[in-house]
């Protein structure tokens, strides 16, 4: 299985609906057997990741954990043409350090 579509498979983007909503499509990834979860998001969604991953370790799954956290910059081309930047943030969450 490629990089490619196992991340798809397990990815989360963060969007304008609930926090718990979110977290609900986790928990669903971890428990349908995916060995992570990566949480994707851009510019003022970047909060609402962080508040996922931090309930789903401090609520939901206790013994889940941070693998990764990862921030860059995507270049979005604007309606009218300019070209725009906006911050992404990438954590990935495994359900436990044995996991790792």
């Amino acid at each position: 299985m490629s990089d490619q579509s196992t991340r798809k498979r397990n990815l989360v983007i963060m969007g304008v609906k609930p926090v718990m909503n979110y977290v609900v499509a986790c928990l669903t990834l971890f428990n349908a057997g995916s060995e992570t979860v990566l949480i994707r998001a851009r510019g003022k969604h970047i909060n609402k990741a962080v508040d996922v991953a931090e309930l789903i370790r401090r609520v939901f799954l206790r013994d889940a954990v941070i693998r990764d956290i990862k921030t860059g910059t995507d270049k979005l081309i604007r309606d009218d043409g300019n070209e725009a930047k906006v911050s992404i943030i990438e954590i990935t969450l495994a359900p436990s350090q044995e996991s790792s």
